[in-house]
């Protein structure tokens, strides 16, 4: 007589357990929404409640400290807000002189907010949060169909708390809906995976589609693994896997290509110029300053120190570090991600160990090389590129770092009974632990308690994973929160200094300000000074008491009629704006640089044309375009001294300079509020 042994699925399969086929117990929309499929554990809907709720409270917090954040794209928000045009293209200005450096996904978004609930600091950086929600929720979805719940809440946890998710979903960049759009794009191949579902594959493509319709080739960066997990793993055909995957490219395509073919059949004298490209091309912004010019080192178009990105390869790589392996864990790239990139690299080697007998098909070693795929080959290109880059680059990686640590912390939790899941578990506990202890290192003077702490929890976790699971008992559990609360203990703490910190600025900097480095953006706040935002560290002027949500905009900058308050301090007087504020003309005024015009757009409420782009180099307008505005009483001053960060164009020739001494040479200059301005009218 055979004897049949039935082992818990948690320890012996890598794949969760599934809904018992003889019919699940079926739950209303309402209840299903508040406890979950019926198939789960009664704790994990009120668990992923709970963690969504918390994360929703930590990135909507005092939001409106930060004021509008990065002037250069709330300006280009509030031309959006102004212009349907503007939104459309991602016009600095409602004028539609000149695009951000950017295609417009994220604008279109924070757009419509502005156009829905008026333009303000509430409308700018709540949609932002909400993609940090989002995105965490994605993730939990897309980890728990492979590892369970509890893995799935581990990822989300550790996405909710990296210092640079914290920061980019408090702020009005582009790389909050970036991160949002990948994530949403491994869930798709995660489903598509379960049963070779060419539907759910191409809306990957369409997410990676649209990634690259937010922030350009890297969104890109994540189709070697996507593709790769598919061909090897889908449960179907070679043949079908291949047909498929070109599916799911052609839907990229049609998703990313049709705004850049739109653009390029539309009348250039009808829209306006392409910022950050040499030609007035979105495909020179694609393959130049915001493609091969970032790998290699040329910008294409000059840059500064810019919304997107900007200056030459030098600086931008300094931005970063200097290229190599070490980048990612030096200055203030390792306070931004790198606190448990340490323990996702053990848990994916293990993983795939554990996984070296399975099947072609099996979903654990499809999710671990999806996740690890997308870690490693975004890792090697930021930490090789050597155009520029900034640190905050680096939440691309977040989502991937998370949902490795969740499901390789499951499997080996799993293997556990083997001395090898043990040891596997007790090398990520140090990984985690080691790692955030010389983190925590770096900055002495701040709470240095949390070391101490951190240490005797490692200690503590590394051996009971080391017990073997019989001798353990009841006490399994406490190991298991033990050792999740040693591995949150430093990105966590930083998390939080990085939510209770205002930031302005285009490069802003996580964790406390001890921790801020120097340089562009650094500081508190992490604010560049003269490049948008209040001075570094302090509140802007007007900007409503610390609260949930955004509340009171500053005096002028809000949803109702500008007034005459100055974003950053340097650029527009109460007189100034003021004056803006009396023109009717497509622009109220023009300035060489983007930095600048934002400025004067977000304190008067009015178009401001940028001359030169960033910094007053982009050929926009010619000398005589500009002449011919002129002439059509299209442009009613010139502000002189304008320029990325406040200085002069960059080059004699540009045509900043061109057009400055021409203005200079024939009208005549007055004061208004310590301004140098000409009155072209």
């Amino acid at each position: 007589m055979t004897t049949t042994v039935t082992t818990p699925p948690d320890l012996t399969s890598s794949d969760p357990p599934t809904t018992d086929p003889s019919g699940p117990i079926h739950r209303g929309r309402l209840q299903r929404i508040v406890r979950g499929p019926a198939d789960e554990p009664a704790w994990a809907r009120p668990a992923l409640l709970a963690l969504l709720g918390l994360t929703g409270l930590l990135y909507l917090w005092n939001l409106s400290a930060s004021g509008y954040a990065n002037s250069f794209y709330a300006a280009a928000t509030q031309a959006g807000s102004q212009s349907w045009k503007a939104w459309f293209f991602g016009s600095l200005d409602s004028g539609n002189s000149i695009t951000v450096d950017k295609p417009p996904a994220a604008l279109w978004i924070t757009g419509l907010s502005a156009r829905i609930f008026g333009f303000n600091t509430w409308s700018l950086l709540v949609p932002q949060a909400l993609e940090g929600v989002a995105s965490v929720g994605l993730l939990y979805g897309a980890v728990k169909r492979v590892a369970g719940p509890r893995a799935g809440l581990m990822a989300g946890a550790v996405l909710a708390l990296t210092p640079a998710a914290v920061l980019m979903f408090r702020f009005n960049n582009p790389d909050a809906l970036l991160t949002l759009l990948l994530v949403a794009g491994a869930y798709a191949v995660t489903r598509a995976l379960e049963n070779a579902s060419a539907r759910w594959l191409a809306l990957a493509g369409t997410a990676v589609g649209f990634a690259f319709l937010t922030k350009m080739l890297q969104g890109l960066l994540v189709l070697p693994a996507f593709a790769l997990v598919y061909l090897i793993a889908a449960p179907t055909s070679l043949r079908r896997r291949i047909g498929h995957t070109l599916l799911a490219g052609l839907a990229l395509v049609v998703s990313a290509g049709w705004w850049v073919v739109v653009v390029g059949l539309w009348p250039a004298g009808s829209r306006p110029y392409i910022g950050g490209s040499t030609n007035n091309s979105v495909l020179n912004l694609v393959f130049g300053y915001n493609g091969f010019g970032r790998l290699f080192g040329s910008t294409g178009a000059a840059g500064g120190v810019g919304g997107g990105g900007g200056g030459n390869a030098a600086a931008g790589s300094s931005f970063g570090g200097s290229t190599g392996l070490g980048r990612l864990f030096g200055s203030e790239m390792a306070n931004e991600i790198s606190w448990l990139l340490p323990a996702a690299l053990v848990a994916l080697a293990a993983g795939l160990v554990l996984c070296r007998r399975a099947p072609r098909t099996d979903r654990t070693r499809a999710a671990l090389l999806l996740w690890g795929g997308w870690l490693i080959v975004t890792g090697l290109v930021f930490s090789y590129m050597k155009g520029i880059i900034h640190p905050y680059y680096t939440v691309a990686l977040a989502p991937a770092i998370a949902a490795l640590v969740g499901i390789g912390g499951a499997q080996l939790w799993r293997a556990r009974s083997s001395i090898s899941g043990r040891v596997g578990l007790a090398a990520l506990a140090l990984a985690a632990g080691t790692w955030s202890y010389i983190l925590l290192g770096r900055t002495p003077s701040w709470h240095p308690e949390l070391r101490y702490l951190l240490a005797v929890a490692t200690v503590l976790t590394i051996g009971g994973v080391l017990v073997p699971p019989g001798r353990l008992g009841r006490a399994a559990r406490a190991v298991v929160v033990i050792g999740m609360a040693t591995a949150l203990i430093g990105t966590g703490a930083f998390a939080v200094a990085t939510a209770a910190t205002p930031h302005t600025g285009s490069i802003p900097s996580v964790g406390p300000a001890a921790a801020q480095t120097s340089g562009p953006g650094g500081g508190r706040g992490g604010g560049l000074r003269g490049a948008g935002g209040p001075p570094a560290g302090t509140r802007p002027t007007g900007t409503a008491p610390a609260g949930l949500g955004g509340g009171t905009p500053p005096a002028g900058l809000g949803g109702g009629a500008p007034g005459t308050a100055q974003s950053d301090g340097s650029t527009a007087s109460t007189a100034l704006t003021q004056t803006l504020q009396a023109t009717t003309n497509t622009w109220a005024a023009a300035t060489v640089g983007d930095q600048s015009a934002a400025d004067l757009e977000l304190a008067s409420g009015k178009a401001v044309m940028a001359i030169g782009g960033w910094s007053g180099s982009d050929n926009s307008p010619t000398l005589t375009q500009f002449q011919a505005d002129v002439a059509a009483g299209k442009v009613h001053y010139f502000i002189a001294g304008g320029g990325q960060g406040g200085g002069g164009p960059s080059a004699a020739s540009s045509v900043g300079s061109q057009i400055t001494a021409w203005v200079a040479a024939n009208y005549t200059a007055t004061t208004i509020g310590g301004q140098t301005v000409y009155d072209l009218s």
